[in-house]
């Protein structure tokens, strides 16, 4: 968002500074945010699509439910937005090019090479967070957010 300055003009003949009126300051700021739900398809394919690759990568859920679910539904909204699941949990100044280049795209690089998933989606078993669950239902997902 671009700061409006306000311009100064000054009268030379009589030293009388005067001051351009500025636009009058909003009392009402409107901020929109479009956050689109993911369709239920797209929630079953990264759900189904999470836990094949939990039990392949030898890596387990976090024991708070809800933060993978978050993080599913996250994964879903990216591929039917973008295409692809591209990380929920990271910012992006351009989103269909990061999910074009495919490097944030789940599973991404970190967690490919060192197993190291910044969303939490996927945990070793020696990470503290870590729980002793590869499965997630989709009544699961529903459940823990539906309130947000």
């Amino acid at each position: 968002m671009r700061a409006l300055q306000a311009s100064t003009s000054y009268s030379v003949g009589f030293g009388i500074s005067t001051v351009a009126p500025s636009p009058p300051p909003s009392r009402h700021r409107v901020v929109v945010f479009a956050k689109a739900e993911p369709t239920e398809k797209s929630v079953e394919t990264m759900r189904k699509f999470s836990e094949q690759y939990a039990r392949r990568s030898d890596t387990y859920f976090c024991v708070d439910k809800s933060v993978t679910s978050v993080v599913i539904k996250g994964l879903a909204e990216h591929k039917d937005t973008l295409g692809a699941p591209l990380c929920p949990c990271r910012h992006y100044d351009d989103k269909a090019a990061e999910a074009q280049q495919g490097f944030w795209n789940c599973p991404c690089v970190p967690m490919r090479e060192r197993k190291e998933c910044h969303c939490m989606l996927f945990l070793t078993p020696d990470n503290d967070f870590a729980g002793q669950d590869q499965t997630i239902s989709s009544e699961e997902i529903k459940e823990t957010t539906a309130s947000m």
